[in-house]
């Protein structure tokens, strides 16, 4: 593997830290509430309840969730969801395929249990763009827009955070482990609308988010009176001043504490609650937690759950790369695909697999592919997709849409249709300056059901 490549899989796969920038802290720091410091929750609703744009979607959508399931990298298109059996060998690979429920559909053959699920998805294999840079490519497949020297354009999880706010009193935005990349943040929205990352991987051992628990040395009496304490003083100025904005500051105090204090918030994030055979269903590894979580998190109230799993920027060997990762990955889609589907979930809940581009349609002299965003594949389910379809195809090689080539703008642009929320709605950026949530992009009715 070359230094790229482990760059990808060492980093952007677990610890995106090139990629991070500074922002807000998480989003409940009981810490500075319950101790000495700042009430960062509190200044993050105040913030929110500042900001200038207004919190409504357009009309009703068929989906109320998203969970994105990122695979940082690029992940090969050819050795997944288009493989070409009947291409030279230099060009389809060395790996096999697996047929699926649809007939005459072929997944890669690392992907038996989600080909038996075929039924319930719409393989995109027909996607494309220009941007070869993993920068470039992840920015266009995490906001719907090319990337820009002038703006930085927020991720559809801001987006859908500051159309819709908090339900549940659960953040509206989270994301498995950690922000993943910068691009997956507000952009020019304010930073309210930032997500909630856990922090920690839910597959380890003693998996805690962050900030969700007291700390050491405040028990539930101590935060109680801690916040009596704080009422007291607040009603003791509100009387000197009789300002309007000290009442205020109470409520969003409150807010904090109420959000803070909430059983359902903290037992939405509890994995361990879940029964030890749908446990074992979706793998007790990194991807099987990854989504089993995302399942109770949309379950419990949020809207968009981003997860990224592993390392696909495959320059060598792929092949055993693909033999490595997919397994774990394949067995933990299914069974969320499965699960949700039980619990009734998957009819308001759209599921997305993507990456920043696909891989070359040639095998390279080190049994590898390099980076290819002429076409590439993404995987839909749920929310009011098609299932059982294939959109668009590639090429005998798979180097180039063959028809109904989509970008990311009309892609983005469909999934906000779902949720509810029109895509060219203006938002304001910095400067007063009218901002498209999408810019020329369309609902794309042949992906709908």
């Amino acid at each position: 593997m070359d230094a790229d490549s482990k760059k990808i899989t060492g980093t952007w796969a677990d610890d995106p830290a090139h990629f991070n920038r500074v922002s807000r802290r998480n989003f409940l720091t009981v810490g500075a509430i319950a101790g000495v410091g700042s009430l960062t929750l509190a200044d993050l609703l105040r913030n929110e309840a500042r900001a200038e744009q207004k919190n409504y979607a357009s009309f009703e959508g068929t989906a109320k969730s998203i969970i994105h399931i990122f695979l940082p990298g690029g992940m090969a298109h050819q050795e997944s969801f288009d493989p070409k059996p009947y291409a030279p060998i230099e060009y389809r690979g060395e790996m096999g395929q697996v047929q699926t429920k649809v007939p005459g559909v072929l997944f890669g053959d690392t992907l038996p249990k989600s080909a038996a699920l075929a039924d319930k998805m719409c393989v995109i294999r027909s996607m494309t763009h220009g941007e070869a840079a993993h920068e470039r490519g992840t920015h266009n497949m995490f906001t719907g827009y090319r990337p820009s020297p002038a703006l930085q354009y927020p991720s559809i999880g801001s987006v859908v955070s500051h159309e819709y706010g908090p339900r549940n009193n659960l953040p509206p935005y989270v994301c498995i482990p950690s922000l993943p990349n910068i691009y997956a943040g507000t952009g020019y929205l304010s930073s309210a609308f930032s997500p909630f990352c856990l922090g920690s991987d839910p597959a380890g051992g003693g998996f805690k988010v962050q900030d969700l628990g007291l700390p050491g040395g405040i028990d539930d009496s101590r935060f109680s009176t801690r916040r009596n304490m704080l009422t007291a003083v607040n009603q003791h100025f509100q009387k000197k001043e009789k300002s309007d904005l000290l009442t205020a500051m109470d409520t969003f105090y409150d807010r904090a504490y109420s959000l803070i204090s909430s059983q359902q918030a903290r037992e939405a994030f509890n994995i361990d609650a879940e029964p030890a055979a749908l446990r074992d269903a979706y793998g007790r590894n990194t991807a099987g937690a990854r989504m089993l979580l995302a399942r109770r998190l949309v379950q419990a109230g949020v809207r968009l759950v981003n997860l990224t799993y592993g390392g696909w920027d495959m320059h060598n060997a792929i092949v055993p790369g693909f033999r490595g990762q997919m397994p774990p990955f394949d067995q933990a889609f299914a069974a969320l695909i499965s699960d949700l589907e039980a619990t009734g979930l998957l009819k308001e809940t759209i599921v997305m697999i993507s990456s920043e581009f696909g891989r070359t349609p040639k095998i390279n002299a080190t049994a590898g592919r390099d980076h290819w965003p002429k076409v590439f594949s993404v995987v839909l389910a749920g929310g009011g997709i098609k299932g059982g379809s294939v959109f668009g195809t590639s090429n005998a090689t798979a180097s180039e849409p063959e028809d109904n080539p989509i970008g990311p703008e009309d892609l983005f642009y469909t999934l906000y249709n779902c949720m509810g929320i029109v895509g060219d709605k203006e938002l304001m950026a910095p400067g007063d300056r009218p901002i498209e949530i999408i810019d020329g992009g369309k609902v794309r009715k042949e992906l709908l059901a």
